[in-house]
């Protein structure tokens, strides 16, 4: 196995893949409403896991039991991987870059369509979730209705395939997490009174037509959102300290209302042309209990 690479003069800790939605760009506006203090820790739609991995950079997560979910089968095993193979899944990854173009690309995509997908390993399937989720249009994770990955290549010149010490770096920051393939409901199952959950999960669609639900082959809609809703006032009941980020509608803010709701700023990547991006208003709720005002 090879040896990480010296890590002294790396002291961030960040996501190993890109992630719609996710929330690098809103660290700062969430943080001041995280816990002072709480026990362990939830992110029970991980996606990329940009607050897990800045609460692990600034050491509020030491000691703590952490516990990271996520319905996409993929994603889950790609943490696995990144966790406990991170030298071989490098390996594989260098290959890739090396042998990276439009029609490698769509090779490797199309694996997911074949009868043998998942007996080419862990390690393989996690290196070809990373290297789609490199080269793909925007880092888009999308399937149909059969579970098939149908992104198109993204127009790189020079994707960054194989970042070393972001997966050397994640794997340390994984070592002591239990991560689970498992619907968001399970934190029901493990939160106790004190611990801190954040949730970010599909957002509800601004339009009619602007829905993306294909994140896995369920749908996250009205019924999915109020479902969401229970789970955290059931949260709220047994004094576990909540946050969740959502899209800034009225479905939204009605369905939460008897919480408090902020709206922030945060800027939209995912649109066919550079007009359609810029800031978009979106909404942080939060049950009041003991979190930072």
């Amino acid at each position: 196995m090879t040896a990480p690479i010296n890590q002294s003069n790396f002291t961030k800790y960040q996501p190993f893949v890109k992630w719609v939605g996710g929330k690098r760009g809103l660290l700062s506006q969430i943080l001041p409403l995280i816990p002072k203090e709480f026990n362990n820790y939830f992110e029970p739609f991980v996606g990329g896991g940009a607050l897990f991995f800045e609460l692990y950079s600034l050491g509020i997560l030491k000691d703590k039991k952490v516990y990271l979910f996520d319905i996409n089968s993929e994603l889950i095993n790609a943490y696995n991987v990144v966790k406990n193979s991170p030298s071989e899944l490098i390996k594989n990854l260098r290959e890739f870059r090396e042998k990276h173009s439009k029609e490698f690309y769509y090779e490797i995509r199309a694996w997911d369509r074949e009868e043998s997908f998942l007996g080419k390993g862990d390690v393989l399937r996690a290196t070809r979730f990373i290297y789609l989720n490199k080269t793909c249009f925007n880092g888009l994770y999308r399937v149909n209705s059969k579970g098939y990955h149908n992104v198109p290549i993204g127009h790189y010149k020079n994707p960054n395939i194989c970042d070393e010490l972001v997966i050397y770096n994640a794997s340390e920051a994984l070592q002591k997490a239990t991560i689970l393939n498992s619907s968001y409901k399970e934190v029901m199952q493990h939160a106790s009174k004190n611990d801190f959950v954040y949730f970010d999960p599909p957002y509800y669609p601004l339009t009619p037509t602007s829905s993306f639900t294909s994140y896995s082959e369920f749908n996250f809609l009205d019924k999915e959102q109020i479902e969401l809703f229970e789970v955290f006032k059931k949260l709220d009941k047994k004094d576990v300290f909540v946050v969740h980020s959502n899209s800034d509608t009225e479905f939204i803010k009605s369905l939460y209302g008897e919480f408090h709701i902020e709206e922030i700023q945060a800027n939209r990547f995912i649109n066919s042309k550079s007009s359609g991006r810029g800031k978009i208003s979106e909404v942080l709720i939060k049950n009041i209990k003991g979190i930072k005002k």
